[in-house]
């Protein structure tokens, strides 16, 4: 999803999350979608899921906790993590939701990132 939204729409949404986040999130995304032209495709990870499916806000915690550890507080170059956390392995990995990744601690997580894989 990052490709598609670009990094100057990233930033847009990063600058001004204080204010989108009085809409509710689905008007929200789907004015980013047309925005940026973005197709339904085939992707689907809520169906395939065979546990209770984590909200929105878990999951945006989950990333938000993983960037922080690997910005070390370098908020000039917050954009480039966002970009990075998300178009890393990891992203899949998170959203798994028949894994529990997401559950785990967020040092775990951090050093799974940093490892490039799932540590035993």
């Amino acid at each position: 999803m990052v490709k598609y939204l670009g990094k100057s729409i990233i930033k847009r949404i990063y600058d001004y999350a204080d204010v989108f986040h009085c809409e509710p999130i689905e008007k929200t995304a789907d004015e980013f979608i047309s925005r940026c032209k973005i197709s339904k495709d085939s992707y689907d990870n809520v169906s395939a899921c065979r546990y209770e499916v984590p909200d929105y806000r878990t999951i945006g915690e989950v990333y938000e906790r993983l960037i922080e550890d690997i910005s070390d507080d370098n908020m000039d170059s917050i954009i480039e993590y966002i970009l990075e956390v998300y178009s890393s392995w990891i992203s899949d990995a998170i959203s798994n939701y028949n894994s529990d990744l997401f559950y785990q601690s967020r040092e775990y997580i951090c050093e799974c990132y940093k490892e490039g894989r799932i540590c035993a």
